[in-house]
């Protein structure tokens, strides 16, 4: 199955709030989507339905397709370590969720359609794939004609320990690979890995 392109407000209400996916997330309803929406806190979740959620948070959050999650869960077994805590950080360190951090986008989404068109260049080379993996010390740019854009230069950047953003906000660097404390997405790591245990 290929990305989710359809609305997603209905998935914010089914799942909870997603930041890579909308920003203000106070002014969507509590309720689940349709006709008959329940309260979410008091729905009643059995143990596959629970783990399924888990999952699909981190898809809707990054973006990802089925296939690319499950690659990224067999890529963070073969790393020594915690499978949950290589995973979450692959998909944090991916060049369209590191450009999402450092404002360059009102979502994850927004901010792969400047890798997708060739906005950004990663060391002063243009790199256009979404899934790239950052580095420490990889130095991102935005190009000079999107550097001027009013909606980056007015956006407000909580950028996370692990980035440095300049004062222009034009250049930010990669110092550190992700740490627990800097996840934005509240999910149980260790149910998605659960979920994947028998694929």
């Amino acid at each position: 199955m290929s990305r989710y392109r359809g609305p997603r407000v209905k998935i914010l209400r089914r799942l909870g709030s997603l930041d890579g996916l909308k920003q203000n997330n106070n002014s969507i309803r509590k309720n689940s989507p349709g006709q008959h929406g329940k309260d979410i806190t008091k729905q009643k979740i059995g143990p596959y339905n629970l783990r399924l959620m888990e999952k699909q948070k981190l898809r809707y959050n990054y973006g990802v397709s089925e296939k690319q999650l499950l690659n990224y869960v067999k890529k963070a077994r073969k790393i020594k370590g915690s499978t949950g805590l290589q995973l979450l950080q692959m998909l944090e360190m991916r060049l369209d969720t590191v450009a999402f951090r450092l404002g360059w986008g009102s979502s994850i989404a927004a901010a792969r359609q400047l890798v997708n068109h060739g906005h950004l260049l990663v060391n002063d080379k243009k790199v256009n794939i979404p899934s790239f993996i950052c580095k420490p010390g990889d130095k991102l740019t935005l190009k000079p004609k999107l550097a001027k854009n009013q909606q980056i230069l007015s956006s407000f950047v909580n950028c996370p320990k692990f980035l440095e953003l300049d004062q222009s906000k034009q250049t930010g660097v990669v110092k550190e690979v992700v740490t627990r404390e800097d996840f934005t997405i509240s999910v149980d790591e260790l149910l998605i890995v659960e979920y994947y245990s028998r694929k």
